[in-house]
């Protein structure tokens, strides 16, 4: 595995998957779609429902099992993810059954942090590094919401179209160079999350399947990432095995003395 592989997939892990471990959580069923379009709810309403939906947590320790492609490399891996709302995602990837941590990450609203075991070397950097892989206008809280399975934000707004398609809500617009659009299930949560910056050659699409509760809320239990930047293509699939909510949680980062930086 590559050092540009490792820092693809911890950027947009997103930071960021096929297996036999199935959640231990029960499914959660979605309801059938109606038919009919319903003419009664305002945006303002379809947009104060779809947000009471939005997880809410103050930590997470998760765990899945992941089957990376990068451009036709494919790598089987273990991904420890530990985040603290709007403040810190860390993750350490493991191959050979957990057993090697081959890369962990650090990833503030500021910073990202990137230590390639297998290369001896690591990466510091403002978050605006992101931006080598996908357009400007993700932010940290965008990452996060593509991890947790959260309609992003900066979207629910009176600014994007809102509407029904097919008995199930649909969020799209426009935000300077990117182009979005969410399309929700009949639990109210993110089925699909498609961001595209045609100018700039670099797309993102996100699924999400299999939600199970946690606390009062949904979390999904598998989710698919596919990121085109260029030439190059990541996908991510992602099941969960392990889903804690506000449970404490540290963030352990130490560069080891031998250990170079990387530009």
């Amino acid at each position: 595995m590559k050092r540009n592989i490792l820092n693809s997939v911890l950027v947009l892990g997103a930071v960021i998957f096929v297996s036999a471990c199935k959640p231990k959580k029960e499914i959660v069923v979605a309801p059938p779609t109606k038919t009919e379009t319903k003419t009664d709810n305002s945006k303002t309403e379809a947009l104060t429902l779809l947000n009471s939906k939005q997880l809410k947590f103050n930590t997470l320790s998760l765990k899945a099992k992941a089957t990376l492609d990068i451009s036709g490399d494919a790598n089987e891996v273990t991904m420890n993810f530990r985040m603290k709302d709007k403040e810190t995602i860390w993750v350490s990837i493991t191959a050979l059954g957990g057993m090697a941590e081959v890369a962990r990450a650090l990833i503030t609203p500021d910073s990202i942090k990137i230590i390639n075991r297998l290369k001896s070397v690591y990466v510091s950097k403002p978050f605006s590094y992101v931006y080598n892989f996908t357009n400007k206008q993700v932010n940290f809280n965008t990452l996060q919401a593509i991890l947790t399975g959260n309609a992003m934000g900066e979207f629910l707004t009176p600014q994007s179209n809102v509407k029904q398609e097919n008995g199930v809500w649909v969020v799209s617009g426009s935000k300077q160079e990117l182009d979005y659009r969410m399309l929700f299930n009949t639990l109210l949560k993110v089925a699909e999350t498609n961001l595209n910056d045609s100018k700039n050659g670099q797309a993102l699409k996100v699924a999400y399947t299999d939600y199970q509760k946690l606390d009062e809320s949904l979390f999904p239990g598998a989710l698919n990432i596919n990121t085109l930047s260029g030439a190059k293509k990541i996908n991510i699939d992602m099941q969960f095995v392990k889903i804690d909510g506000n449970v404490p949680v540290d963030f352990p980062f130490s560069v080891p003395k031998r250990f170079t930086q990387a530009n």
